[in-house]
């Protein structure tokens, strides 16, 4: 879509290959084996320098009937336009979602707008796992009055299925009648290759790379959903599978390769969606990875509007601000709200990128006018309720 193999070969003067399978990486050799998929012949491609940007993979569990027709995985633009051509083609009138985070809210949505009759499904107690409870119940709302029924605290255990096609969805509490079923359960480093070839693994299984996205292995870097990255906020080694982290890790590891030097910092984990008209936004960490870091902090949660009472078009928006208790330091926060809600969560990956405490948020001059903010922007009224409990 930004690319194209030919775009790359005539304006850039890269040799690119499309239809080309990597099926082994010989790091002592310094080469490639490369099977070409439309003939079948292989080949092997030496390297002074690789670069191993082999993404992530949708999390299947194996489970009765998991192999059946309609049963979609979605994680790269090919998944979308083939589960597009797959509901043009059986006219589905049910689908199932199963898991409640980014994937699986923005394809329950997209199901409801194509006037399927949608249910999600989630093992855990709340949509979008990575808010705190409180704020994942406000999604868990947007999601019903959009018009999904929600089960929560519900593990698929299986799948119906009639002539090698999906025609239920098994929980440990119900069965459900279904036409088509989306995984969202999430992503795995696809890192299969990179261990065969014994490059260390980090979190989560993702490749272990430092600030300049080298592996442990002399010549190999790696970037974007199969590496590791950095917490800023916890400064411990994280994986998080996102778009714009892949693109900056790329661009510095393509600096590095080209001969330049670049460094990655790392990341707050900062990720936005919606569910319709509703807003959702996190960065940095919340409560239980808090607690499992042994921080003490506090929380403030305040609701607002996303522009003056008075201006037409104001929504509700809630703010949430997690901070260190003793250094004021900010930790995190969380954002649910009409429009005009998730962007305003880049102040708060600002503020943590720059080692803010909540005292120093306060007077950060933003701006305001009547249709696009209260005089107290809602971020900076949620610092000061923390800086009081502080």
């Amino acid at each position: 879509m930004i690319r194209s193999a030919e775009r790359f070969r005539e304006k850039e003067g890269i040799d690119v290959r499309i239809r080309h399978e990597v099926e082994e990486i010989d790091a002592a050799g310094a080469r490639v084996r490369v099977r070409q998929l439309e003939s079948g012949s292989v080949s092997w491609e030496s390297y002074d320098k690789l670069l191993i940007a082999t993404g992530a993979l949708p999390i299947c569990p194996e489970l009765p009937g998991s192999d059946a027709v309609r049963i979609c995985g979605i994680n790269t633009l090919q998944s979308g336009l083939e589960l597009r051509r797959l509901l043009d083609a059986e006219a589905a009138k049910t689908g199932v979602v199963v898991g409640g985070g980014y994937i699986g809210l923005e394809m329950a949505e997209a199901l409801v707008r194509r006037g399927i009759e949608v249910t999600l499904v989630d093992r855990s107690p709340q949509l979008m796992g990575t808010l705190d409870e409180e704020m994942g119940e406000l999604v868990s709302r947007a999601m019903r009055d959009f018009g999904v029924t929600v089960h929560l605290k519900e593990s698929l255990t299986g799948f119906e299925t009639r002539e090698g096609k999906v025609v239920g969805v098994v929980t440990d509490k119900r069965s459900l009648p279904v036409d088509i079923v989306i995984l969202g359960l999430g992503v795995r480093p696809n890192t299969a290759l990179a261990a065969a070839a014994g490059i260390p693994l980090g979190v989560k299984g993702a490749i272990r790379v430092n600030e300049r996205m080298q592996t442990g292995v002399a010549g190999i870097w790696a970037a974007g959903d199969c590496a590791e990255s950095f917490h800023l906020v916890s400064r411990r080694p994280f994986y998080i599978a996102l778009g714009t982290v892949a693109n900056r890790q790329g661009r510095v590891a393509g600096i590095n390769l080209g001969g330049g030097y670049a460094t990655f910092p790392g990341v707050t984990g900062t990720a936005v969606t919606k569910v319709g008209q509703v807003e959702v936004a996190r960065t940095g960490l919340q409560e239980k990875e808090l607690r499992a870091l042994g921080i003490e902090w506090v929380s403030a949660v305040i609701k607002s509007r996303t522009r003056a009472g008075y201006f037409p078009g104001s929504g509700e928006i809630t703010v949430k601000v997690l901070a260190e208790k003793g250094s004021g330091r900010l930790l995190g926060g969380q954002i649910v709200g009409m429009e005009g809600s998730a962007k305003r969560i880049d102040t708060l990956a600002t503020a943590l990128h720059a080692d803010f405490t909540v005292a120093e948020m306060i007077n950060l001059d933003l701006g305001y006018a009547p249709p696009f903010s209260p005089v107290w922007d809602p971020v900076v009224i949620a610092a000061r309720e923390a800086e009081k409990l502080l």
